[in-house]
């Protein structure tokens, strides 16, 4: 455990000194589970799978310069820095001397989206076996020209290293000649015994720009010749432009052109704030039908819960339970919630010579691609997307949609690139939120303290309307030809979306779950970070607190006594430990208590479970986590820090979800469109001391951290609070009204 942290197979290419390495197969990778029987060759691992070609990974130039292409996006997660790491790994080759290319897609890997935590599964396990593979092919070169055997060759620092001293530089063997050789069916792996680079703090690269105010992010991006424009959006879902007089505003001082395609309605200036002038001139000349109707806010379990559903079987193992049980039974709810993206929402387009280039946050290149293309009528390869850092991101927020909006500007101005940048009013308003979701779970505890069955329900949107085809962006539904939204479809298990983590990691003798999935979506709704493991794991682990309580047992002892997974079991233990559960006061100081919680991301990604303190103060009924103590297993680690910094980040999120966040909305417009009307957790809330205990997992698969803390830290504050108050809370947010309603104040 770490200390806490407070374009082919061989190709040359002539003339340029630089060659791209590339197999039609690749080998296991430590991350696969040798037990496992394999009825052939052995899969690919990670994304190699569906990119099997080594020249879509890895360049090395003559100047000794090694290129690493991944298809996944920095999104604030630290990737760059651990995919380096890796690659550096591999090719005993200290990271300096790497560039890292992401998410484009005319360069990188088609990943998909960069989601779920699956960067490191999926991008970092098809880059270490790539480099491993690569140097291997480096090691058999200098072998043939120095005459020494492969085994008595090692490789450092960007070269080949023989007995006797010599030196063949990496670009040096790869400049000489093409390699005709295959790709070995399996990667030899470097021990991990014998690791300088994973498992290492290291700076990460994406922070200084971002901590001095350098060029961080795609807000920041400022490309020669460039333009502003701005989106008017609609007052209300659905609202179709009537009329709109357009000829003052085209002659108001710096407005180039006014755009409009049905009801899209833009302008493009040469200023920024010439811009934004003539967005609000046009919103105040517009006119719109509105036809929305949302539904009662103050009613919302009740309306999910009584919508048409579509019901799903998550696990059916029922058994006959003895009587003599004692049985509770709860409801959970949660409402929208919004990314909270404190950047709002911005993206660079240009179109040139009949090809369209877009600078964007999206979190999936590729599928962006694809839609704006389909909204233009373009051909995708006349489309290229590129991934730039925004400020701000988890999930599907309105990323595409500002993409999209360049685009179509773009479109009205070639040859100068178009900037759009949201207001904070229409990112609060028109990105898709998390779900709204209602959990209503029933269980037993028999006479010796175990749980004898367990009845779960979950009711949801869908967790992902992702962009693919153009009507899943927000413009494209709005223009004289619209393309229609998709229809919302469920995510398949065992990742899920409203069912994530809906299974619990415990084993009892009697389990159902069930999924209703309701396809009628009354607010505009997508991904947001964890998708429904947030909520599921907050209703779970609340519950397995309500039952250890009606069991007359510690909370958790009670969950230790309910696994069978030792890595779960050593997770719980260590956070425990390092927090002090046993040796907190069982009768805690008035308005102070002491919560847990534990979750594996989706029953397949990273362990984590957190113990917390929180004061809830009388008078005002504010609750505040004042510390906090978690503990992680994402297998091999990478970067140490990087996971801390993903665990710390979840529980501040987390817990500004637990205790603030609500989408607000009257029967026809979103009422939450800035900070005041969506309050967030604030510097002064944030707890005083936060502790990773990161427990490292030599030689096993890369685990998704990503999330894992997000589930875990809303069941640690909320049953902390319960501890705190004596009145357990199933309703999110747990605001200060609440508290206060419950305790009498």
């Amino acid at each position: 455990m770490n200390d806490p942290i407070i374009i082919s197979r061989r190709a040359a290419l002539a003339g340029t000194g630089a060659f791209i390495v590339s197999f039609a197969s690749a080998g296991r990778v430590a991350a696969q589970d040798a037990s496992a029987p394999l009825p052939g060759p052995p899969p690919l691992p990670g994304s190699l799978k569906q990119t099997p070609l080594l020249d879509s990974w890895i360049r090395i130039d003559a100047d000794g310069t090694i290129t690493v292409f991944t298809g996944k996006a920095e999104l604030g997660q630290g990737i760059r820095t651990a995919l380096l790491q890796i690659a550096a790994e591999q090719l005993d080759t200290d990271p300096g001397h790497f560039k890292l290319i992401t998410a484009d897609t005319a360069l990188t890997p088609n990943e998909g989206y960069t989601a779920g935590s699956h960067s490191l599964q999926d991008s970092g396990t098809a880059i270490m076996n790539a480099a491993a593979q690569v140097r291997q092919l480096l090691i058999a070169e200098a072998a043939q020209r120095s005459g020494i055997p492969p085994d008595r060759l090692k490789t450092d620092n960007a070269a080949v290293i023989a007995p006797d001293g010599r030196r063949f530089g990496f670009g040096e063997l790869v400049s000489a000649e093409m390699l005709h050789v295959q790709a070995a069916p399996e990667s030899r792996l470097k021990d991990f015994s014998q690791f300088k680079m994973m498992n290492r703090r290291i700076q990460r690269v994406d922070i200084p720009a971002k901590v001095t105010g350098g060029a961080a992010y795609v807000q920041d991006f400022r490309p020669d010749g460039m333009v502003h424009g701005r989106v008017v959006r609609p007052p209300s879902y659905g609202a179709q432009l009537i009329e709109v007089e357009t000829a003052a505003i085209e002659k108001m001082p710096g407005v180039l052109k006014v755009v409009r395609d049905g009801s899209f309605l833009g302008s493009i200036a040469e200023r920024e704030f010439q811009a934004i002038e003539a967005m609000r001139a046009l919103a105040a000349a517009a006119r719109w039908q509105e036809t929305a109707k949302l539904p009662d806010a103050g009613a919302l379990p009740a309306l999910l819960t009584g919508l048409p559903a579509r019901d799903i079987t998550v696990l059916d193992q029922r058994q006959p339970v003895a009587g003599g049980a004692k049985s509770l039974a709860a409801t959970y709810t949660r409402p929208y919630l919004s990314h909270g993206s404190i950047g709002p929402s911005c993206a660079v387009a240009q179109l040139d010579n009949d090809a369209l280039t877009i600078w964007t946050h999206t979190q999936g290149v590729f599928p962006d691609r694809d839609a704006i293309a389909e909204m233009l009528r373009m051909p995708k390869d006349k489309v290229r997307c590129i991934h730039t850092e925004g400020s701000g991101c988890y999930g599907h927020n309105g990323a595409d949609d500002a993409a999209a909006d360049a685009a179509l500007l773009a479109r009205a101005m070639p040859g100068r690139p178009v900037r759009v940048q949201w207001t904070r009013e229409q990112e609060h308003a028109w990105e898709p939120y998390g779900p709204a979701m209602v959990v209503k779970v029933t269980a037993s505890v028999d006479e010796h303290g175990h749980i004898a069955d367990w009845d779960y329900a979950v009711w949801s949107n869908t967790h992902s309307m992702r962009p693919g085809g153009a009507g899943s962006l927000l413009a494209a539904r709005y223009l004289a030809e619209p393309f229609p939204e998709p229809p919302p479809k469920p995510i398949p298990m065992p990742e899920g979306g409203g069912d994530r983590n809906s299974i619990p990691l415990y084993k009892f003798p009697s389990t159902r779950v069930i999924s209703h999935f309701l396809p009628s979506m009354p607010i505009r709704v997508s991904a947001l970070r964890a998708l429904g493991g947030y909520m599921n794991v907050f209703a779970i682990e609340s519950f397995m607190d309500e039952l250890a309580a009606a069991a007359g047992a510690d909370p958790v002892e009670f969950r230790l006594k309910h696994l069978d997974d030792t890595r779960a079991s050593d997770v719980i233990a260590t956070a425990a430990q390092s927090f002090g559960w046993s040796k907190r006061p069982l009768r805690a100081t008035p308005g102070r208590g002491y919560g847990f919680a534990f979750a594996r991301y989706k029953n397949l990604a990273a362990y984590c479970a957190i113990a917390c303190q929180v004061e809830v103060e009388h008078a005002t009924g504010r609750a505040r986590m004042v510390r906090a103590v978690a503990a992680v297993d994402s297998g091999q680690v990478v970067n140490p820090d990087g996971i801390a910094n993903q665990i710390e980040g979840a529980i501040l999120q987390s817990t500004s979800w637990t205790l603030y966040e609500n989408v607000t909305f009257d029967d026809r417009r979103i009422t939450s469109f800035d900070w005041s009307t969506y309050p967030i957790l604030r510097f002064s809330a944030v707890p005083a001391a936060i502790e990773v205990h990161v427990i490292n997992r030599p030689g096993m698969p890369f685990l998704g951290s990503g999330e894992a803390g997000q589930g875990p830290a809303a069941a640690a504050v909320a049953n902390a609070i319960a501890d705190a108050t004596g009145h357990r809370f199933r309703d999110l947010p747990i605001s200060s009204d609440r508290i206060k309603a419950a305790i009498g104040v």
